[in-house]
């Protein structure tokens, strides 16, 4: 049949495979999964298999999670409306429990069972659950949205060395506590540093950073954070990217050998970043 893969051609895309198989066998691969590929059906459920794939090859992966219009559509239901200041959820104390149900209960069981229902193993956390994320109020007119303070890591390491697929919601606490919100690229960033991980995936609903925000042949497939500096002054990363590019940059100060911003609404991107001479999206790189 036309477009059916032959046995031989099967056989020589593994054997391309094996490089970079061997690359990430025993590495820590730290995923930040949200926007689109998550409200997908069909997207999440490829997302999953790839991730239970990398994991059967002896990729050890985190899965950081999100769930802004799961959060939104909840208050929403509940005649609460969304408000934001620079990118940020303003929290009050009735929010922070809204986000609390749906990240640590809905969102996060979801994804779990999906990636048991795919053949993996996985247990859910919060950053609540062995104090995994400690955090602080990060700005008294966001209200209980949090600062990361310190990364307990051993619940994850702990989860990692027994086989599992840690799957983390990104709520914190402080000493008191307090339970906090905390935007997702960062708690991502913070934990895959913790990990020293071999690499973080930032899923986002762009190809990578474009020079041209409307023109998805203009990627720019590997920057420096010098380099990246100079694209925040010249305007090419502006609005909602400036957070997310300044999360790659800190996740490498703080122990990720690289980091990759890519597009989870292309399906298997995962696979073809990893994979793949191909890549995905943009590399940030600490360079040489």
């Amino acid at each position: 049949m036309e477009g059916t893969i032959s046995n031989f051609d099967r056989a020589e895309i593994l054997t391309q495979a094996l490089p970079y198989i061997k690359k990430y066998n025993n590495k820590i691969v730290v995923i930040k999964y949200g926007g689109n590929a998550m409200i997908n059906g069909q997207l999440k459920k490829q997302v999953m298999e790839d991730i239970v794939l990398l994991r059967l090859i002896g990729v050890k992966v985190v899965l950081v999670h999100g769930g802004g219009p799961e959060i939104n559509d909840l208050m929403d239901r509940l005649g609460k409306k969304p408000e934001f200041i620079d990118g940020l959820r303003v929290t009050d104390k009735e929010t922070v429990d809204i986000v609390q149900m749906v990240l640590a209960g809905k969102v996060n069981k979801s994804l779990v069972n999906l990636l048991e229902m795919n053949g993996g193993r996985a247990i859910g956390l919060s950053g609540m659950d062995g104090r995994l994320i400690e955090a602080k109020q990060k700005d008294q007119k966001l209200g209980y949205v949090g600062e990361v303070t310190r990364i307990h890591i051993k619940p994850v390491t702990d989860l990692l060395d027994m086989g599992y697929i840690p799957v983390i919601s990104t709520i914190g606490r402080d000493r008191d506590g307090n339970i906090y919100n905390i935007n997702g690229d960062t708690a991502a960033a913070r934990i895959a540093g913790a990990l020293e991980a071999e690499r973080l995936i930032m899923m986002t609903d762009i190809a990578g950073i474009l020079k041209d925000k409307d023109d998805p042949s203009t990627l720019i497939p590997q920057i420096t954070p010098e380099e990246a500096e100079e694209l925040y002054a010249s305007g090419v990363v502006s609005g909602g990217m400036i957070p997310k590019v300044q999360c790659c940059v800190d996740a490498l100060k703080h122990g990720v050998k690289n980091v990759v911003i890519m597009d989870g609404r292309v399906p298997h991107s995962i696979l073809i970043e990893l994979l793949t001479d191909e890549g995905a999206g943009t590399m940030v790189t600490g360079g040489m």
